[in-house]
């Protein structure tokens, strides 16, 4: 036994040894866990406030430009408001870096031109008033367009709606003088045939001619400009640039492949669902499919429930809007497409993203384009005056019908009041919500946007400019109280016949027809059988 004790006794102070080491081990370690944290925390303290020296494109705005964009939360009902209140430098930039879905949102000065590729511009020939051009041009400056080119006549052309638009950074206002009458009756375009079958004729087809017109002298302007893409768009319709990594017109455009020359924005329409809108950009949420976004099946399966006794699937065109990348030999196609006079384009149809056209949202949509319009209410008649069938049996409503009757009739043919059917189209996916242009025009609205750039244009324009505005508009009234057809504009073919032979035959050939506003696909015996 003495041995026993004899041979364990060395072995105590080893024993002894090891758990202290080991306990030194232990504390060392947390102490090294606690003073990590602490020094990563200070570490991050100091970058943020010395600004870190990353360059951070969202840490170059200010504190003001760093809320969050309306529409950033996962709610489609979330404004501008609710993020109003001011907070620290480092939780708003943290908490929009994350969640910035609109990048060109900058205190909504969107100043961002110069550093911006591609160059997008929107071209229209407009006679709105402020409170449809002001939500529609600021969301597309949202969504990446840098540059406006406004053909205007009628009330866009008076002095207060005309000084506000000049006084814009990126928007060029261009008036229907006698000197720009003139200058496009000098056009080429009257001497070739790939828009002679609309000329001299009333109403739609003199504005699809003068449309064309107006286009040809911006794809010039927006040359001159340095711009990369441009795109004819209505004051009436807005671009949704879904599918891509953003909600940007910009990014879309800036993935397009270098050899494709145009892309083609299908449209959808506007399913309103009463009969007292008065803002349709930011109280219409519902839009119908195209039919390039659906499938055969879907879309002819439900030709009829989606028509509603209607001529066609949709009430005006359903063929679209394109955006051509600026190139030599460009040219208008009509409204809807652009062409080349030495090549034929290239072009891509966008799967997800969509032109959205509100398209008679407003019941007073019926009497304003009635009273554009000096046709006879006949069968007969409206078919020179109107492409589509839908706009031929309007036009006829609204010259002949009581206000009751025309609102009995808008009701049906319009309006989609039947929650039921509704509910059914949007399962089949022939109706889809769309909430961002909704969002993104209020949070506009909300924020000041539109009033603050009436208010600094109103005390900004000198005298002179305001003398010189209301002069141009004068002349503007007095031009276009003239139809098209009446005036001498290209009348004067043998101006411009040497220049026109200067294309051989080859570049002749693709002078195609101008594409007009299409319907969609009827539902005939032949589509049913491929379907």
């Amino acid at each position: 036994m003495a041995g026993l004790y004899t041979s364990l006794r060395p072995q105590l102070p080893s024993s002894a040894s090891s758990a202290t080491s080991l306990h030194s081990f232990t504390s060392k370690l947390l102490l090294l866990l606690t003073v990590l944290p602490l020094t990563l925390a200070f570490f991050a303290f100091v970058l943020q406030w010395r600004g870190g020296g990353v360059d951070d494109p969202i840490s170059r705005w200010s504190p003001e430009e760093s809320h969050k964009f309306p529409g950033m939360d996962s709610s489609p009902l979330a404004t501008v408001g609710a993020h109003s209140s001011q907070s620290s430098d480092c939780s708003s930039l943290l908490g929009h870096a994350n969640t910035a879905s609109f990048p060109y949102y900058r205190d909504w000065k969107f100043n961002f031109q110069a550093d911006l590729k591609p160059k997008i511009c929107i071209t229209t020939s407009t006679s709105a008033g402020l409170e449809q051009i002001l939500p529609w041009m600021f969301y597309h400056k949202v969504i990446g367009v840098t540059t406006f080119l406004l053909f205007v006549e009628g009330k866009a052309a008076s002095p207060d709606v005309s000084k506000v638009l000049e006084s814009i950074p990126g928007v060029k206002v261009i008036y229907r003088t006698k000197e720009l009458e003139e200058q496009q009756a000098r056009s080429r375009i009257w001497n070739e045939t790939w828009l002679s079958s609309f000329f001299y004729k009333p109403c739609n087809y003199e504005l699809f001619v003068k449309q064309s017109l107006n286009m040809e002298m911006a794809i010039v302007k927006a040359r001159d400009a340095g711009m990369d893409w441009i795109i004819h768009l209505d004051t009436d319709e807005l671009l949704h640039p879904a599918g891509g990594r953003e909600y940007s017109l910009r990014r879309l455009l800036l993935d397009v492949p270098g050899n494709v020359d145009m892309v083609i924005f299908p449209n959808y329409e506007s399913s309103v669902e009463r009969d007292d809108i008065k803002e349709p950009f930011t109280e219409v949420s519902m839009f119908k499919k195209n039919y390039d976004h659906l499938t055969k099946d879907t879309y002819f399966g439900m030709y009829k429930e989606a028509t509603r006794g209607n001529p066609n699937y949709f009430l005006t065109y359903g063929n679209g809007k394109s955006a051509a990348r600026i190139q030599d030999h460009l040219r208008p196609n009509g409204a809807h497409r652009w062409h080349n006079y030495m090549k034929t384009p290239n072009e891509i149809k966008l799967e997800e993203a969509a032109v959205l056209h509100y398209t008679y949202a407003k019941f007073s949509d019926l009497t304003s384009r009635r009273d554009r319009c000096g046709c006879k209410p006949t069968k007969e008649d409206v078919k020179r005056c109107f492409m589509l069938e839908f706009d031929r049996s309007a036009f006829i409503i609204a010259s002949t019908a009581t206000e009751e009757e025309m609102l009995t009739w808008y009701r049906e043919h319009v309006v989609w009041g039947d929650r039921t059917l509704n509910l059914k189209l949007l399962r089949k996916g022939i109706l889809t919500r769309i909430y961002a242009p909704m969002v993104v025009i209020q949070g506009l609205r909300e924020a000041g946007v539109f009033s603050t750039v009436i208010t600094s244009a109103q005390a900004s324009l000198s005298k002179d400019k305001f003398l010189a505005s209301i002069e141009k508009s004068n002349s503007t009234r007095a031009v276009s109280s003239q139809s098209l057809p009446s005036r001498k504009i290209g009348k004067n073919h043998d101006s411009q016949a040497t220049a026109r032979r200067i294309f051989d035959t080859a570049a002749a050939a693709y002078h195609e027809a101008a594409i007009p506003p299409l319907s969609p696909p009827v539902m005939d015996n032949d589509l049913m059988n491929e379907a």
